[in-house]
């Protein structure tokens, strides 16, 4: 009798508990590759750009600025992401050992949610505005804006639900076209009627501007990036080991970052304008190059925001644990679409987003704090009693947030107050907090 092998599952199904270790196979270039195709878009282009026209920074010190500032957050991503390498769990059941399980199930984790379903819905419109202005400009035909947003939101949230292996998979096949797509608008950009000689003035610009401009947009790269810490166990989860996982997050994210950086003050400083994708399209008339250039900017944006679906999934589903992972998946995914039809309502959304900020950068800084200096960068074996010892929550961090919170509003603005606030909590944090000094193995 013929013998069959098992069916591979096309879904993920592991939620909060482990992945076995024969599942841990990813190796760092693979999570390079993720990172490297999220990093180019609208969002993330706008510090570097804004460095250069409201910080009056020139190209190559809006570039080296915010390269620094961002570097900083993706090397405590990285460092966060070790629970997930280690213990194939997510990253929100991890930082239970931080928090506590009510300091995340009803703190952290729906603070995650929220910002990652607002990113979800602001990535979502902003990428249908690009397709919606491309079919006008190309056919004459206005279409309304759900024609388009509905459709794209569902094929990413579909790809978040189908799991790891799905986004994996897709952003090697987006990488090579995200690449090409970023070398034509540096290619617009230099070559260009409009502006000659244009990587001539790039190269003239030299290192001007403020050491205080400086320090402002790199602690705002900083803060922008620092918030992932949250999350980035939820990837490498899947990795080969810790270290193929952190070196894939750190290399993947600073490259990724240079070119955004380099792309987002190019357009800044040559045409002065923050969306590179807007500036390029405008200075060519040829169809090809516009189509390419927009092209990148659909895949850029399905790009980052399978990655947003992905692990606002697990958020949620660490919240309400009775869920399985497709359920939390569906559910995140089915508000996203939603909120991807109404722009006005996400707009309306942006204060109650920079209020969250209060707590996100606060609850940053702790989760930083606590893992790299009071548990010296592992876990023991007490800590994991930690992930299902129910009610219990963290008294130590929960009254350093509240302190960070109160710090972040009442400092001006000027002060960068995120860069600050998280720098006197990780600091000021282990000081109240005792560690075990037992000698128990460490995980």
């Amino acid at each position: 009798m013929k013998a069959y092998a098992p069916r591979k599952r096309v879904i993920e199904q592991y939620g909060l508990e482990a992945v076995p270790a024969d599942k841990r196979n990813t190796p760092w270039y693979r999570f390079a590759f993720i990172q490297i195709a999220i990093a180019a878009n609208a969002g993330n282009f706008l510090v570097p750009a804004l460095s250069v026209l409201e910080g009056g920074l020139s190209f190559w010190t809006g570039v080296i600025s915010t390269c620094i500032g961002a570097l900083i957050g993706f090397l405590l991503v990285s460092f966060l992401s070790l629970p997930g390498a280690r213990l194939g769990i997510p990253a929100q059941y991890a930082l239970r050992t931080i928090l506590g399980v009510n300091g995340t199930r009803f703190l952290s984790a729906p603070i995650r949610s929220l910002t990652s379903l607002y990113w979800f819905s602001v990535q979502t419109i902003g990428g249908t505005y690009v397709i919606q202005q491309l079919i006008l400009r190309l056919t004459g035909i206005d279409l309304p804006f759900w024609v388009y947003s509905i459709p794209l939101s569902i094929l990413m949230v579909t790809l978040a639900i189908i799991g790891f292996d799905a986004v994996k998979q897709a952003m090697s096949y987006f990488l090579p076209l995200l690449l090409i797509g970023e070398a034509t608008i540096l290619y617009v950009y230099f070559t260009t009627n409009q502006t000659p000689d244009s990587l001539m003035m790039l190269q003239n610009g030299g290192l001007e501007g403020s050491v205080s401009s400086m320090f402002f947009f790199a602690s705002l790269a900083f803060v922008q990036y620092v918030s992932g810490v949250s999350a980035s166990a939820d990837m490498t989860r899947y990795a080969k080991s810790p270290s193929h996982g952190f070196y894939g997050l750190l290399i993947g994210n600073g490259i990724g970052f240079f070119i955004t950086a380099v792309i987002g003050c190019a357009s800044a400083y040559l045409f002065h304008d923050i969306n590179p994708y807007v500036s390029s399209t405008d200075l060519t008339t040829s169809p090809l190059l516009i189509a390419i250039i927009t092209g990148t900017a659909i895949i850029s944006m399905i790009s980052i925001n399978v990655s947003n679906a992905y692990t606002g999934g697990f958020s949620l589903l660490n919240t309400f644990p009775k869920l399985s992972r497709v359920q939390a998946a569906v559910a995140f995914g089915s508000v996203g679409v939603f909120l991807s039809g109404f722009p006005t309502l996400v707009n309306e959304a942006e204060s109650f987003i920079s209020l969250l900020g209060g707590l996100i950068i606060p609850i940053s800084a702790v989760i930083c704090s606590d893992y790299l200096i009071v548990k010296r960068n592992h876990l023991s074996e007490g800590d994991l009693t930690l992930l299902t010892k129910p009610r219990y929550v963290n008294s130590f961090a929960m009254g350093a947030i509240i302190i960070g919170s109160l710090l972040y509003f009442l400092l001006p603005e000027a002060w960068s107050p995120g860069f600050l606030t998280f720098l006197v909590i990780f600091m000021i944090y282990p000081i109240f907090v005792k560690k075990d000094n037992g000698n128990t193995p460490t995980a």
